[in-house]
């Protein structure tokens, strides 16, 4: 639940007179992925997110665009602007998201640690903020 464990990083990634080409491979991933979804079409203005994992990891890719996400512990938080297809956000369970500042045909791509399972959802700021108070003990 510390934002110490969030990490951005860059993927491997070759140009050639082609174009670009960026590489993940399972040995590159913080967990074992077992589901991958996309946000698209978010209005300009729009906000996504306004939750948190209670066991969920995730790793955020924005394919085209740009997106800010906004991460928090329930005492501080980090801004991460996403507009290259090889930055690649790891957010590890426990935090608190808002993604916003989409410009228009911005793509997110999220590999996800587990299927969906709505247990794992906290959807009020106010609940998060008390389950992380109740778990610091």
């Amino acid at each position: 639940m510390s934002l110490d464990r969030v990490r951005l990083f860059s993927a491997p990634t070759f140009h050639d007179k082609r174009g670009g080409l960026f590489v993940l491979e399972k040995e590159d991933l913080p967990f074992d992925m077992k589901r991958f979804y996309c946000l698209f079409n978010a209005q300009v203005g729009m906000r996504r997110g306004e939750h948190a994992h209670k066991t969920l990891h995730q790793l955020m890719v924005c394919f085209s665009g740009s997106v800010t996400v906004t991460l928090d512990d329930g005492e501080r938080n980090r801004r991460f602007e996403l507009a290259r297809p090889d930055q690649i956000l790891y957010v590890p369970p426990g935090l608190w998201r808002n993604i916003d500042d989409f410009v228009p045909e911005t793509v997110v791509g999220v590999f996800a640690s587990d299927v969906y399972d709505t247990n794992d959802y906290i959807y009020e700021y106010e609940e998060y903020v008390a389950w992380v108070g109740a778990r610091k003990g």
